[in-house]
């Protein structure tokens, strides 16, 4: 087995092979250089100097940048002046509304992504690979575009589709440009390999998955469907859309640390939990010089793992991402459903293209808001009245009571959904439109939709 080709990368970058020597010098000069140029930072670090910075515990002092921080004035970030960033990039939580997060990146912080794309991609793809890119490409400095000039730089050929709309569509440019590997969306990736059966197995021979939480059970799937094999990536935007990318072991990323420092944390206490434990991801960058963000809370659960890669390195692995902390909902007494709980459950039916997720209030009394001119339903207790899981599934084949029996009978693999259904406290309905949808929610992440609320007057 190959080691991961980061490793003499990060090396080379860093001039040594004490990464932890490394890294914590960077991240004292990182304290200094935001303290010097960041509002926001100047304020927040008012009590840290570089000085205090001697080892990663005092680190751990620091406090941490949250999203919510960002949201509220993303210019107070900055560290160069305006006409120096590139591509700024808004975010938007899916599913509701208000104030967006606005990342900012110059030439040189989306040159470092480039470079790490480029070195990520060498264990997975060569020279003789032909590979589709199924993420936003369209605008300059975006994912796709990125991905595109790092695989021009080691003598890849790649095309930029964008994300899935029409299966049919990416399944003639596969014949078409002679495609045999993939890079995109969970859901939509597997969404056309379980439509053009054919044209994926005889095809398609690699495949990395992106920008979301990636089931076992679509892994799984991908890989029996025929010789493919399937990487994960983890990455977000603010992090400069890369951070780390599973070699050929596939059993977990390997990291950008000479750009970026990561530590996992307890959610509750905010304290670095052992290695092996999961905790919440949180991450600082090293080299970035328009928006540098330091400890910042990704919201993502995860751990690194406590034992050596098989492929030989001694970079540390985190293991794949578990999904979002906050993507499940309360349903009685401190019991909680899981995206990832449904994921695992659902993808198994073969019969379903993608599906969403929402509990609903099943209480029948509701009241009028004249103010927002709106009609609520109306709970004296938010969570204990009887409440109703939605699956809105679209499926493939016209057999639409055996796919809900299927559903239900999967769902209630869950504990938590059939402890729930015996105390009475919940139902499950399953819809079933006449389209199928075949683009999901874009490069949105999955997520449960709580539309259960308590009426304010």
């Amino acid at each position: 087995m190959k080691k991961t080709s980061l490793e003499n990368w990060i090396f080379k970058k860093i001039g040594s092979r004490d990464i932890e020597d490394y890294q914590l010098r960077k991240l004292k000069e990182n304290i200094n250089y935001v303290k010097n140029n960041s509002r926001f930072y100047k304020e927040q670090l008012r009590y840290i100097n570089e000085n205090d910075i001697n080892s990663f515990e005092d680190f751990e002092k620091v406090p941490f940048t949250t999203a919510e921080d960002i949201k509220d004035n993303p210019l107070r970030f900055l560290c160069v002046s305006q006409q120096y960033i590139s591509r700024i990039v808004s975010l938007n939580t899916s599913g509701t509304t208000g104030k967006s997060k606005r990342i900012f990146f110059t030439e040189e912080d989306q040159e470092l992504t480039i470079d790490f794309f480029k070195e990520g991609m060498k264990d997975i793809v060569n020279s003789n690979d032909r590979v589709l890119i199924l993420l936003p490409g369209e605008i300059s400095g975006s994912v796709g575009d990125l991905l595109k000039k790092a695989l021009s730089r080691i003598n890849v050929e790649s095309y930029i589709q964008g994300p899935i709309k029409d299966v049919k569509k990416v399944s003639n440019i596969i014949k078409l440009k002679n495609i045999n590997s993939l890079v995109g969306i969970p859901v939509q990736v597997l969404s056309l390999s379980r439509k053009e059966k054919e044209v994926f197995s005889n095809s398609i021979e690699k495949v990395l998955l992106s920008t979301d939480y990636v089931p076992n059970a679509l892994i799984e799937e991908l890989t029996d469907s025929g010789n493919c094999k399937v990487f994960t990536h983890y990455g977000m935007t603010e992090m400069g859309l890369g951070g780390g990318v599973e070699c050929e072991s596939l059993k977990g990323y390997h990291l950008r640390e000479a750009d970026l420092y990561f530590e996992v944390v307890s959610p509750t206490t905010g304290r670095k939990v052992k290695d092996g434990e999961y905790g919440e991801i949180v991450f600082t960058t090293l080299t970035r010089k328009g928006m540098p963000l330091i400890r910042y809370r990704t919201g993502d659960k995860g751990r690194f793992s406590a034992k050596a890669c098989d492929c030989g390195t001694v970079l540390r692995t985190m293991d794949r991402i578990l999904g979002r902390i906050e993507n499940k909902v309360e349903i009685y007494d401190g019991n909680f459903l899981n995206m990832r709980d449904i994921d695992e459950n659902l993808i198994k039916i073969k019969e379903i293209m993608n599906y969403e997720v929402s509990v609903m209030d099943n209480s029948k009394s509701q009241i009028y808001n004249k103010k927002e001119g709106k009609l609520y339903n109306y709970r004296e207790n938010n969570i204990e009245e009887k409440s109703e899981l939605v699956i809105t599934a679209y499926v493939s084949k016209e057999n639409f009571e055996v796919v809900k029996d299927e559903i239900v009978r999967n769902l209630n693999q869950i504990p938590v959904i059939s402890k729930s259904i015996k105390k009475g406290i919940l139902e499950i309905k399953i819809l079933l439109p006449d389209r199928e949808k075949e683009s999901g929610n874009g490069t949105l992440k999955r997520r449960i939709y709580d539309y259960r609320r308590e009426y304010e007057g």
